[in-house]
Formats: structure tokens, sequence, C-alpha cells
């Protein structure tokens, strides 16, 4: 039988390659991978063409060691020095986390080092096995070497400054894309804007933002995602409201960033919507946005919405498990709390780090301190989970709760690893429940060592000093204050109305309603006097000590309550959001109000729910 012809050689490669093609092109890379071992086997070489198709294979299906024996190949064949062949093989490196061979490739070969395709699949290479140090140093060095750039190249290099300290070296690139006429191109100007959201820079995202002049859905999810995971709730809310007058149809991405801002503000109503909305876009079927919803209504207050949909999931995951025991933990359910956490280690699902805080949080509030040292002992005797600072943080907290302070704070003297400012900090938190100011001054040392500029915990020394009736202890504690040029945190509280969020910052005279609010307050303080007369009068001075040195007129939950009782019906429950914790003044004031009005009054502070009725209180003055 004859030699086939050079001709036919030729032939029978383009039929090779016109199939490696056409199963790269359809995603079906195993089936690639097969075309090229069938074409070795039948005695037929590859040539420049084969190669790329058949590393793309490699790469998508992370086969380092095919990828390295085709790399051989191109060495034998002398097809080395083609470019395409050089960006493939960077490539799949890359994609194969041999991110230094994908250097060594692009090094060795002169002439990758003169052409923009080789530098744009190192860049990506480097951002994608997060090296953006040594992205920046290469682009430094294509920009010095006077190697063009194109759009490929920023969307290779731009992800690398998405860390607040390379925020400087991401303006410049912005510069860089504004002279050279890339920030046209839409990717580039959406990774920009994701660059600016991940440093933290929400303004300068925000300026960009509103400089697009055709804003894709990408360019709104950015955005809102951004003031999503910066706190920002308030303004996702108003992002989302433009969103739909522009007529933009959100997706999942969009719907995660407004939940989670519902949840933060308490916005049960806009979350009613958001779950019609998800629900007619054909998405009640995403686990991760019923997760969300879950979070969402127990967030809210609304457990039994939370627990109805989770009883409704198809498949449960550890998110969705750990979703529901934290807000029974927080509404102080602890026993329920408990039920769930061992159902869902008896469906086969492991507990993580993140499930374990969630209980242990659930027993602190519950005051069920053996169950919570049980589940301790056995995160790392039975599932090999190795606690971790906020793990010993809710130990000291159900430690300290219980009254057992000296036990905390052998624990703490007995971590692996050294204890951080919130361990110190909720020691000193349980040193206030039980009065011990001793310890309370020894955690206070420890803390300011680690958080000296938290202003919390100098408030709630002060707090200790003021309840022992240590009036020079306080006066030591506001010189510091002072000296240091600390500011405490406003205390703000949210309300829903009508499917608009209300905010109240203590001693607020801002609302248009302000007067009202102020005539409620006092009448309800009159209410108070008439029934429980001297008696609570007294009380609630005592409490009212706790903050006086702090406060900046009336608190705001207070505000936010009487704005509550004039807008509701009676049946209604009030439900008010804040972010610091309850004072005692405030919390009395909360139990009394509900008996004299005979309303439910339902409080989210910066460490639980707190269920007011008929005078009394879910936590059990326990909180």
């Amino acid at each position: 039988m004859l030699k086939p012809s050079i001709i036919s050689r030729s032939y029978y490669s383009n039929s090779w390659n016109i199939q490696l093609r056409e199963v790269a092109k359809d995603g079906c890379f195993k089936e690639g991978i097969e075309i090229y071992r069938q074409m070795l086997r039948h005695g037929d070489s590859p040539d420049s063409f084969t190669f790329p198709f058949a590393l793309k294979s490699c790469a998508s299906l992370s086969l380092p060691i095919s990828g390295s024996q085709i790399h051989s190949h191109v060495i034998k064949t002398g097809c080395e020095p083609d470019p395409f062949i050089q960006t493939s093989l960077i490539s799949m490196y890359s994609k194969c986390s041999l991110i230094n061979n994908a250097r060594r490739v692009f090094d060795e070969n002169v002439h990758s080092r003169r052409l923009t395709v080789c530098y744009n699949a190192l860049l990506a290479g480097y951002s994608h096995n997060s090296q953006p140090l040594k992205a920046m140093l290469l682009f430094q060095k294509m920009f010095s070497s006077d190697v063009p750039f194109n759009n490929i190249t920023m969307l290779g290099v731009i992800p690398a400054c998405a860390f607040p300290e390379n925020i400087r070296f991401g303006m410049s690139l912005h510069g860089c894309n504004v002279k050279c006429g890339t920030d046209c191109d839409s990717f580039v100007v959406n990774s920009l804007l994701t660059m600016y959201v991940k440093c933290g820079s929400i303004e300068l995202a925000r300026k960009l933002f509103d400089e697009i002049p055709q804003k894709g859905l990408i360019s709104w999810n950015a955005m809102i995602s951004g003031y999503a995971q910066n706190g920002l709730a308030t303004q996702v809310l108003d992002l989302y409201g433009e969103m739909k007058k522009f007529g933009v149809e959100p997706d999942p991405v969009t719907f995660v960033g407004v939940l989670s801002s519902c949840a933060h503000l308490g916005a049960q109503r806009i979350g009613r919507e958001i779950e019609q909305r998800i629900a007619c876009s054909n998405f009640d079927t995403n686990t991760y946005l019923t997760n969300s919803l879950i979070n969402m209504y127990a967030r809210c207050g609304n457990l039994a919405r939370a627990r109805k949909l989770f009883d409704e999931m198809g498949e449960k995951n550890i998110v969705s498990w750990t979703a529901m025991i934290a807000g029974y933990g927080m509404h102080g359910h602890g026993d329920i709390a408990i039920e769930l956490f061992n159902e869902m280690k008896l469906t086969g699902i492991q507990p993580d780090g993140t499930a374990y805080v969630s209980v242990l949080s659930a027993c602190s509030h519950a005051g069920l301190t053996d169950k919570g040292l049980g589940y301790f002992k056995e995160m790392e005797r039975d599932y090999g989970s190795r606690p971790g600072h906020e793990h010993y943080a809710c130990l000291v907290d159900l430690l300290g709760r219980a009254g057992r302070l000296q036990e905390a704070k052998e624990l703490i003297h007995s971590m692996p690893m050294k204890p951080d400012g919130a361990v110190w900090g909720t020691l000193l938190g349980a040193c206030k429940i039980h009065g011990d100011v001793k310890l309370a001054e020894l955690a206070f040392e420890r803390v300011i060592e680690l958080e000296p500029t938290n202003v919390g915990y100098y408030v709630l020394l002060s707090n200790i000093y003021t309840n022992a009736e240590n009036m020079e202890g306080v006066a030591r504690v506001r010189v510091m204050i002072r000296e240091r040029k600390l500011r405490k945190e406003p205390g703000c509280s949210y309300v829903e109305l009508k499917g608009k969020v209300h905010l109240f910052i203590a001693g607020d005279r801002n609302h248009p309603r302000t007067n009202e609010i102020y005539e409620m307050l006092n009448r309800l303080e009159e209410l108070i006097e008439e029934s429980y007369g001297t008696e609570a009068k007294n009380e609630k001075r005592r409490r009212s000590e706790e903050t006086t040195s702090t406060s900046a007129g009336v608190h705001s939950e207070k505000l936010a309550v009487a704005f509550g009782l004039l807008n509701t019906t009676a049946d209604t429950e009030i439900v008010i959001i804040k972010n610091l914790r309850i004072c005692g003044d405030c919390h009395l004031f909360m139990k009394l109000v509900s008996k004299v009005v005979s309303r439910g009054i339902l409080v989210r502070d910066a460490s639980r729910f707190h269920h007011f009725k008929d005078g009394t209180c879910s936590c059990n003055d326990y909180w």
C-alpha cells in the first residue's frame, strides 16, 4: 500500500481539526480529547490548527498531565512560536493552576514578549490564580515595553486591583482606559465598577455608574451588590426602585442584594413583593433565593413565613438549615433551634463552623448553658471542625450570661490562638450583666489593646461603673473618650410603613410628623405613670443613668414606637429594627408601653429579637 502523500496528510489533518473545532464550540471537551487521541492512533500529525483546540479541552477539563503531553507534541512539531499556540499553552497552564509553567512558556519565547495576546493570556492567568501583584507588575512591564494593550488586557488586569490596597493602581488603570478609549467597552466599564465596589470605594463606583449611558443588568447588579455589601441598605432599595422605572428586568443576583437589604432594614413588605416577583420570574426553585427569603423573613420577625418556606423546600442545603437555626436563635427559641440542628445532622448534612456559631448563639440567648457546652465539645471531637474566635466568643457569652465568669475567663486563657477583641468584649458585656467591676476592668484593658478606637467598649465600662455607683470611674472613662476623640455610633431605628422605611435617630426632630411623635411620647409617659406610679418612675430614672453620658436626646426606638402607634391599627404588631443593643431604660419602656396600650411590640437590636407583650419580654430580661 502506498504511503499517503503530503496532500492527503493535509486533508486528514483538516478533517480532524474540523471535528475538534466543532466539539470545542459545543463545549464537548471530553470528546475533544478523545478525537485528538484517535488522530494520533491513526498516525496523522497535528498541526498549528490542531493544538489550540486540544489545549482548550485540557484547560476546560483541568487536565494538566494531558496538557503537558500536548505541549511536548507542540515542541516536537516545531509549532511552538505560533502566537495562537503560545496563548493556548499559557491559558491551559493557568487554568490548571500551574501559573509558574505558564510564566515559563511566556518567558522562554522571545516572540510572546512582544505580543498583546500572550500578555493578555498571562494577565488573565495571574488574576485567575489570585496573584494580583504579579498581574500588576506584568502590566507595568507591558506598558514600559510599548506593547499595545486593548480591552481584553484590561479585563485581565482590572480584577487584580479589586482589593483596597490596590485601589490607586486601579484608578490609574481607569485613567488609561479613558485616554485610550477602552472605557467605551461595557465589559471594561463593568469590571471597573466591580473593582471600585470590592475596594469599598462606593462613591467612585456610583460616579462611574451614573456616567454609563446605557446601563445593562450587570451594571445595576454590581451597584446594588456594592451597596448591599457595604451595609447601605437604604440606597439598595432606592436603586432597585430606579431600576424598575427604567424597565430593567432583575435576575437572581439582583434579588439576593435587595433581599439582604430588606432583612437589614426590616422591610418585610418590600421583601414580600420581591418574593412575588421571584415566583413570576420562575426563580422560585432557586435554592439560593429561597435561602435569602428565609433569612429575610426571620430577620424581619416573621418566623412563621420563614419556616413555611423552609418546610416547602425540595432540597435543603447547609445554608438553608443554618438560616432557620439562626432565625430561631435570634428570637430566643433555643429549644427549637437545637431540635433543627439535631434534625439536620440526622439528614446526613455535616454542620460547618457557621452552623455551630448559630446553634451556640441560640443556646446563649435561651440560657441553655450545658447544651451549648456539649455542642462546643462535639464540634472538634465528632466533626473535626476546629473552633475559631467566633465560637470562643459564643462560649464566653454562654458562660458569662449564666454567671460563670471565672470559667469564661479561664476559657479565654486556654484558647489555642490569641483572643481577639470580640472575645474580650463579650466577657466585658457579661461583667455588666453581673456587676463584676474588677473583672470588667481586666477585660477592658485587654480589649482596648486590640480595638483602641471602639467606643462601644468605653461606654460599656462607663455603664458598669454607673451601676456600681463609681462616679470616679465614670469620669475617668469620659476623659479617655474625650482625649482619644472617640464618638459613639448614633443609635438609629427603622420602621416600615406601607412599603416605605422610616428612619429615626436619637434626638431626631427632622421627621415631618415630629410634633405628633413627641406628643405621643408624652402621652405614653403619662399613661405609664398613672398605671405604675412612682415605682416605674424610679426604675426608669435608675435605668436611664446608664446612658446619660452618651445620649443625644430621646432614644431612636422610643421615637419609632410612637410613630408606629400613630400609624397602625390596634391589632397590628409594631416591628422596630435598631442598629445598637437596646438599653435598659428603653427595654423597660417597651415592656410598660406594651402593657398600657395592649399592643405587641417587636424590637430587633444588634443582639437579638425582643417580643414585648403584656408588660413582659421574651428575653426574660436575659440579654
